[in-house]
């Protein structure tokens, strides 16, 4: 099971980086629109250059913000021109009919894609066969519309499986911590998560309880010790 960190954001990408976890980051258009305006290559640029900083050899996923095809495959090359420095850059692409054909071409020439935004078994197995290095399932949305995400992944998972499919299946849309326990028992080799989930991944209450009653049963160990050492010395 890896974990990717959901975000553009370069503090949180910072903090997930220091503690060492993440396998992969992905972005898309509305996550960087919700950061500082600018030309979103020099945000990637900054992203790329933080990974590089903590020496992180992970995939970076950076989503198309086209909906026509050809514009896709002139934004693909952009990408490739704009961050081929860093050579763990795949393109997001949507699911759909035409845009299949955007994956089978960008895999003819070597580059890595990110299918997203699929809701359903059919989505994510035609992403694969087109050739896509990794589809992504929206947990959340999928559970909108009245469907059973995690049978859904699962089902996804048996069949790729059952054909030795390279391709990985990433789960997104996550909501909730309950998503991401759901969402790996389901059989999803990746999870992209929001930043703010990570802390609460770490917590528990009991924890908090146990490591305070460790310090506080040392503390008066430790003053008991200093009380006989001063009684020796008197």
């Amino acid at each position: 099971m890896k974990l990717f960190v959901d975000t553009a954001n370069l503090d949180e990408l910072e903090q997930c980086l220091q503690r060492g976890f993440p396998a992969g980051v992905t972005t898309n258009p509305a996550i960087l629109s919700k950061e500082k305006h600018r030309d979103f290559r020099e945000h990637i640029n900054d992203m790329i250059a933080m990974l590089q900083k903590y020496d992180c050899k992970i995939p970076l996923s950076v989503e198309v913000f086209s909906t026509d095809a050809d514009e896709m495959l002139r934004q693909a090359d952009e990408f490739v021109n704009c961050f081929g420095h860093y050579p763990y850059v795949n393109v997001k692409i949507p699911i759909g009919w035409n845009e299949l054909t955007v994956i089978a071409e960008l895999r003819r020439r070597g580059i890595e894609v990110n299918c997203t935004c699929c809701m359903s078994y059919n989505q994510a197995i035609m992403a694969a066969r087109a050739g896509a290095n990794f589809v992504s399932l929206f947990w959340g949305r999928i559970r909108d519309i009245g469907y059973d995400a995690g049978q859904v992944v699962s089902s996804v998972a048996k069949t790729f499986a059952s054909w030795d499919s390279p391709a990985e299946i990433i789960v997104g849309s996550i909501r909730h911590i309950a998503d991401i326990n759901e969402a790996m028992q389901a059989g999803a080799d990746i999870l992209t998560v929001p930043p703010k989930f990570f802390p609460q991944m770490c917590g528990h209450p009991k924890t908090d309880e146990a490591v305070q009653q460790f310090m506080v049963e040392f503390s008066k160990w430790q003053a008991a010790g200093q009380q006989v050492a001063l009684r020796k010395s008197a």
